[in-house]
């Protein structure tokens, strides 16, 4: 269902576009043209911009689902976490959470880290690992503003060289057929308007995710954080929960004197 989904957006805003020019060109009076040949018309820029279309709609759909609350915050990872923190099983519930893979586990697992620092250290860590989720799916997101800047400026580019190889082909052969001149630039024209046709998507998925991403941040936050109201510090001053290896042993100066 997910791969018919992906094939009918793709077609949407790829084919979809392509396909408004050849008609335009048929009301126009002119001769139909096949999807390829609006391509070619299109000249060596449609490449890059086809390889951007590709870019956008694998990121809105990859972003999309990643910033679900199923995705985020699972019902089975928070249940989980739910139960060993209400039998007091802190070590369980990190090695639960390390066996994971999801942002609420991550989250968790590193507030969790934390916790025998005291309440102040467990939030910091919670909150950063938090930001660490969020910057890596903005930096995902801000993918779709790149695409939505550069894939106008690339037609426009295609346009000044086709621009440029009818008007050599008009300095050469004179001015003998204006009806070929003027389509010569309609046809450069294309590159312009598929550069255009690819960017309002990646803008409106740019805006629409970023806002959905906020959203899920805000959750994630908030179903993390319930797990450690009240949580009894006080109990679990310097407990090493975590139970990963130490690397920060004491100074060597300090251990050459304990030594002697």
């Amino acid at each position: 269902m997910k791969k018919t989904i992906q094939k009918a957006v793709y077609a949407a805003l790829v084919f979809l576009p392509m396909s408004a020019f050849a008609a335009e060109a048929a009301k126009a009076g002119e001769v139909k043209k096949t999807f390829i040949d609006v391509l070619a018309d299109g000249g060596w820029c449609m490449w890059p911009i086809g390889g951007f279309s590709i870019a956008t709609v694998w990121l809105i759909i990859d972003i999309w689902m990643r910033t679900n609350d199923k995705k985020m915050v699972p019902a089975e990872d928070v249940s989980i976490a739910q139960q060993s923190f209400l039998a007091g099983d802190y070590i369980g519930a990190y090695q639960a959470m390390k066996a994971l893979n999801s942002p609420f586990a991550n989250v968790v697992r590193s507030a969790l880290s934390s916790v025998g620092y005291g309440k102040s250290a467990t939030e910091e860590a919670l909150i950063a690992e938090v930001d660490k989720v969020n910057s890596k799916l903005q930096t995902r997101i801000n993918y779709l503003s790149v695409i939505g800047v550069c894939t106008p400026m690339v037609g426009l580019l295609g346009t000044v060289s086709g621009m440029r190889g009818a008007f050599a082909s008009l300095g050469s052969a004179g001015i003998g057929d204006p009806a070929a001149l003027s389509g010569h630039i309609g046809e450069v024209l294309i590159a312009t308007a598929s550069g255009l046709f690819i960017a309002i998507p990646a803008f409106m998925g740019f805006y629409f995710l970023r806002n959905k991403l906020q959203a899920g941040i805000h959750h994630l936050e908030e179903e993390s954080s319930r797990l450690f109201r009240n949580a009894p510090y006080e109990y679990l001053k310097d407990a090493d929960v975590g139970q990963e290896e130490t690397f920060a042993a004491l100074p060597n100066w300090v251990q050459g004197q304990q030594g002697a």
